[in-house]
């Protein structure tokens, strides 16, 4: 686990000294390279890479400017983003960080447009207001001289801070930041950290090092993600089959997925209006200590095979899924027994032992067996016992329900004969 920074490692003298000496730096030098005249001799505060950046970037952008522009909705290019998984991995650790050390996580796509973001409500309310949040354009073009966008250009680890930035609204902020590459040697995005200049700590630079090393190896790790520059599209028919046995049809054609990532699928599809993180892992494993990064394997799989129709932290379906436990309980709303039984194949994902699936079987095998014991209709008793071969009511009930010449008496008969041997 990186460490966290908590603390400037410097005296707040220091640091504001060195605040001072680079906002008179940018005072004196900024508008003389907006002039195009000769630069005067650079001051010992500035850094070579720094005033070099200031240069190229100050004939695209106005230093007075107050946010990032914005490249508009950016969520499908996350969806899609190779880096999604590996920093979703990460998401606990990179919200810890952001929560408890007052920084606010950012990641960025090859062209510096900031596609995911983590932090406290404070810290994240004053980066939203420089447009540091999902949308907005770092590289050097739309921003000027910045951590991230000087970590695209190098392909290397930087830090930026105070008026060490071009844009004067930036001023008040210091950023660490690291290029994420691909196995190949491509640069995806980068990391960044970002906080006040007052809490600058160099053990933030050591910390963005070690996350962005994390993410390059899930990045190895994960067979289809190094080299996968999209997800694949999203199935057109999912169809979802939790009574009796798990099973996934995707446009017809079965998909293996494994018993968790059944349970949490099924769990979705009953819950529409979604689950938060916690509530979703108690259903699935109760109290098992289980870690988080073994649960958001199993949730990033499963966003995997539907074409990433799952969205984040609240975790929801985003894509259509017709499942027959749904089915079951839509037709017993309406009243519609012959419905419900054509769709119940028997017991909710049987093999299951996770809390949230046991509490969905129940609630579905009362509903419908009560609506059988109290429909009046020998069909729907003989049709349930099938499914249920173990239960002796439904099968008394329907022998009393046959007249004494219906055929299908021996058939009750033997049923109740091997519910009572068992």
């Amino acid at each position: 686990m990186a460490a966290t920074p908590r603390a400037t490692s410097e005296a707040p003298s220091e640091l504001s000294r060195r605040r001072h000496q680079l906002e008179h730096e940018w005072s004196r030098l900024v508008p003389v390279l907006s002039a195009a005249q000769p630069v005067p001799r650079r001051g010992d505060a500035l850094r070579p890479e720094v005033t070099d950046s200031w240069a190229r970037s100050l004939p695209t952008v106005d230093p007075g400017r107050d946010s990032a522009p914005v490249s508009g909705e950016v969520s499908p290019r996350w969806a899609r983003s190779p880096l999604r998984e590996p920093v979703d991995a990460l998401s606990d650790e990179l919200h810890s960080i952001a929560d408890d050390a007052g920084y606010v996580a950012a990641v960025t796509d090859e062209s510096g447009t900031i596609l995911w973001t983590r932090g406290g409500r404070v810290m994240r309310r004053r980066a939203e207001r420089v447009n540091f949040c999902p949308g907005g354009r770092w590289d050097e073009p739309a921003m000027g001289t910045n951590a991230l966008s000087l970590a695209l250009r190098t392909g290397r680890p930087h830090f930026v801070f105070s008026a060490e930035h071009l844009v004067a609204a930036l001023h008040g902020w210091v950023c660490y930041c690291a290029p994420i590459h691909a196995p190949d040697g491509r640069v995806l995005g980068v990391l960044d950290l970002s906080t006040t200049w007052d809490r600058s700590h160099p053990l933030a630079m050591s910390t963005v090092r070690s996350l962005v090393t994390t993410i390059e190896a899930g990045l190895r790790a994960t067979p289809s993600g190094p080299d996968r520059l999209s997800s694949p599209a999203p199935p057109r028919s999912l169809r979802l089959l939790a009574l009796g046995e798990g099973e996934l049809l995707c446009d017809g054609v079965l998909t293996r997925l494994r018993p968790r990532q059944l349970e949490i699928l099924t769990l979705l599809a009953l819950e529409p209006e979604g689950l938060g993180a916690e509530r979703l892992r108690e259903e699935v494993y109760g109290h098992r200590r289980v870690s988080a990064s073994t649960f958001k394997a199993e949730v990033s799989h499963l966003r995997q095979a539907l074409g990433g129709g799952v969205t984040h932290r609240t975790y929801r379906l985003t894509v259509p899924v017709t499942c027959d436990a749904v089915e079951v309980l839509r037709a017993l709303e309406r009243g519609d027994l012959d419905a419900a039984l054509r769709h119940y194949r028997g017991p909710l994902l049987p093999r299951s032992e996770a809390p949230g699936v046991l509490r969905w079987r129940e609630q579905l095998e009362v509903a419908v067996r009560d609506a059988v014991l109290s429909s009046g209709d020998p069909e729907h008793a003989l049709r349930y016992g099938a499914r249920a071969p173990w239960d002796l009511e439904v099968h008394q009930y329907a022998l009393r329900s046959l007249g004494p010449a219906d055929p299908r008496r021996a058939l009750v008969r033997g049923r109740l004969s091997a519910a009572a041997r068992d």
